[in-house]
């Protein structure tokens, strides 16, 4: 179930990257001051985004630095 917008697996590549992009920048903005109805329509369709992202791209790369041992280094 879409909770706004396009049906995330309807979307180009570079569409469904320039919509988590805009979501992940605005977390903060909705998470302290939206409503309570916003901050969950916000998660959901964030959710949705990445669940795809995620399914398109399983062996994305991952920064060694981002993983526990690199925290461990740092």
């Amino acid at each position: 179930m879409t909770t706004m917008g396009i049906d995330p697996a309807q979307l180009s590549d570079d569409d469904l990257i320039r919509e988590l992009r805009h979501l992940h920048m605005t977390r903060s903005d909705t998470f302290f001051h939206g409503s309570d109805d916003a901050l969950a329509t916000h998660t959901s369709r964030t959710h949705e985004l990445e669940t795809e992202y995620l399914r398109r791209h399983p062996d994305r790369e991952v920064d060694p630095g981002r993983l526990r041992e690199g925290a461990r280094q740092r």
